[in-house]
């Protein structure tokens, strides 16, 4: 293998084109942008520092949060003290950084848009604006406004969010997240240097209904969302029954982060998948065995034993934590009154904050778990009803 295109330099592009780089192979990343905005909060989780401590540990401004306070229709709020901080950049800081890391390590950076591809029985050619490249290899990081329509995921509408934000130029030391009765999504206030992204995502309504939310609520908490700039996003969230046909990789070419659908389809977090998906996706490339025509398989067998199953099973009951109701109450609603009341809830919230507690093994720490008081015993009872049993085995326990 002489060449790798990387297409696109967000996080996922640029994490994997620094490994490729830094291990000698000759590496070229394509981006119209480079670094640019996006509406989401830009949090990175304990999960994804301690793997990877570069996150953390860098000269870029960030904050470094404690404190989330958890908020649903009908229940008031609740402060939960994050047992590992959250770590907040702007997307535009971050994805510098992420860039200036992949140039070091050896990459070439180019500021071009890819136009079309076209496959030949060795490599690629990449049509630019400005001409044309030629690759071996191809890495697919364009994001979930992927234009290359015969490389990565196929989602349709029903498997994407909307998502949209302001910019506000105000601080504040803590994270806010809202649920919303009805509305299969939340609401963010993100605390970053010299603003807040404060924003909303969401499925089963129109980008005006949602901007309409999202305006009531920070009317609400006296936020000047007017002197703020808007932007807006669209969000992977696949469904079970796509992740379980999603295409991530092919002939000389894998998908990486966004332009995979690697979003938790709950939480909504990216920037994990799209890191871990651009380290396993170099792995494969760098390896020894490396065979064109086999990697594909080889790396779509590693994202499914680290994370896919997990996310799989997460969007089978993504829809009924939202939208399902206990006692005329939203789930959500109930999850924060019960937080005031079960300690072990309490903890649980934590571990999902910090990103340490999974999907598949989440039914079974409920059972074992909160199964003491009477408080804790609904909370298990609310669960049981929502999460399906665990499939079987394909993965090992984590």
């Amino acid at each position: 293998m002489k060449r790798v295109a990387v297409l696109g330099g967000g996080p996922a592009g640029a994490h994997a084109a620094e490994l490729l780089a830094a291990s000698g192979v000759n590496t070229v990343l394509l981006d119209e942008k480079l670094a640019w905005e996006k509406p989401c909060g830009g949090g990175i989780t304990y999960k994804a520092y301690e793997k990877y401590p570069y996150l953390f540990e860098n000269g870029t401004p960030k904050k470094v949060i404690h404190e989330t306070y958890i908020g649903a229709d009908k229940a008031g709020r609740v402060k939960l003290d994050l047992n590992q901080p959250i770590v907040i950049y702007s997307r535009l800081e971050f994805n510098k950084m992420m860039l200036t890391r992949a140039e070091r390590a050896g990459a070439q950076i180019e500021q071009e848009r890819v136009t079309a591809v076209e496959e030949h029985d060795n490599g690629w050619t990449l049509k630019t604006r400005s001409g044309s490249i030629k690759a071996d290899y191809v890495v697919v990081a364009t994001g979930a406004r992927n234009p290359l329509r015969e490389l990565g995921t196929q989602w349709t509408p029903a498997d994407t969010m909307v998502a949209l934000g302001y910019y506000i130029p105000c601080n504040q030391e803590h994270i806010d997240i809202q649920f919303l009765d009805r509305l299969e999504g939340y609401i963010w206030v993100f605390p970053r240097n010299g603003h807040l992204s404060a924003g909303i995502c969401g499925r089963g309504e129109t980008a005006v209904q949602l901007r309409a939310r999202l305006e009531r609520y920070l009317d609400e908490k006296g936020i000047n969302w007017k002197q703020g700039q808007l932007y807006a996003h669209m969000l992977p969230s696949l469904s079970r029954a796509h992740w379980r046909g999603n295409r991530v990789a092919g002939k000389r070419w894998m998908a990486v982060g966004d332009a995979a659908g690697f979003v938790d389809p709950i939480t909504g977090e990216g920037i994990y998948y799209a890191v871990r998906s651009g380290d396993l996706a170099s792995q494969v490339i760098r390896s020894e065995s490396f065979d064109p025509a086999t990697a594909g398989a080889a790396y779509r067998a590693r994202v499914e034993d680290d994370f896919m199953h997990d996310l799989e099973f997460g969007a089978s009951f993504a829809q009924k934590l939202y939208l399902g109701r206990f006692f005329f109450k939203s789930v959500p609603a109930c999850i924060v009154q019960y937080m005031h009341r079960s300690p072990k809830l309490y903890e649980l919230m934590q571990d999902i904050f910090s990103g340490t507690q999974d999907y598949l093994s989440l039914r079974a720490r409920l059972f074992r778990n909160l199964n003491g008081s009477v408080n804790e015993a609904v909370v298990n009872f609310i669960f049981q009803r929502i999460i399906p049993e665990r499939p079987a085995a394909r993965i090992p326990a984590r």
